[in-house]
């Protein structure tokens, strides 16, 4: 069960981790890249990822998920986080064949199902600073990505001040603020994910989401 309201949007953050750029022999962006993913995508913990006949390589993304709790537009960096209500673990499942060959994003990323969250909403005054938290992709029991908060190019409250300086954000939109370095599409040999695979994305403070991959 989604462990959330239905957000109205969905925004994203590529490139975000400076471990990530440099697996793929990128520059670090000089502001937050933002892409959407729609609310079709989402599913809880448990639920099943379907990897759908039109993809075959899609790639899981451990993410920090944060639910904004009060309207903002054009907020500050330092005021930013008083608008987060709190912190999820989310797997940024994506399409890479889908994402490469149209050039742009949002179809790879949008798939049904493409978007797990959960375990639970972790109320962001237990999450004190979301820059010093551990985060991992584990695969069928092994860990695929092993990084930490503190390697993103851009923190919450700056992507939170930079998103609302063109766009308001409302109570319950998601954030996805960017994938470390390990996913699967980037590894030699390339490890994507199959029918009957489990993958894990692990937050400390916030917990483990668990979920099934099955064919479509």
């Amino acid at each position: 069960m989604l462990p959330i309201e239905r957000p109205q949007k969905i925004i994203c953050i590529g490139l975000n981790y400076k471990d990530h750029a440099e697996e793929q022999g990128g520059d670090l962006p000089d502001r937050p890249l933002l892409f959407a993913k729609w609310p079709n995508t989402l599913i809880g913990p448990g639920e099943p990822i379907v990897i759908p006949s039109i993809s075959t390589q899609v790639d899981y993304e451990a993410e920090l998920g944060v639910v904004m709790g009060a309207r903002v537009s054009r907020v500050s960096p330092e005021n930013a986080l008083e608008a987060v209500a709190g912190y999820v673990c989310v797997n940024d499942v994506s399409g890479r064949d889908l994402q490469f060959s149209d050039k742009q994003w949002v179809r790879g990323k949008s798939l049904d199902t493409f978007c797990p969250v959960g375990p639970a909403l972790v109320p962001a005054s237990e999450i004190p600073d979301p820059q010093t938290l551990g985060i991992r992709a584990i695969l069928n029991g092994e860990v695929m990505q092993d990084s930490n908060t503190s390697n993103m190019v851009f923190g919450v409250a700056e992507i939170i001040a930079f998103i609302t300086q063109a766009i308001t954000l409302e109570p319950g939109d998601l954030i996805a603020t960017g994938t470390p370095a390990g996913v699967g599409v980037f590894r030699d040999p390339q490890v994507l994910l199959e029918p009957g695979d489990e993958i894990t994305i692990e937050i400390d403070g916030i917990g483990a989401l668990t979920n099934p991959v099955i064919g479509g």
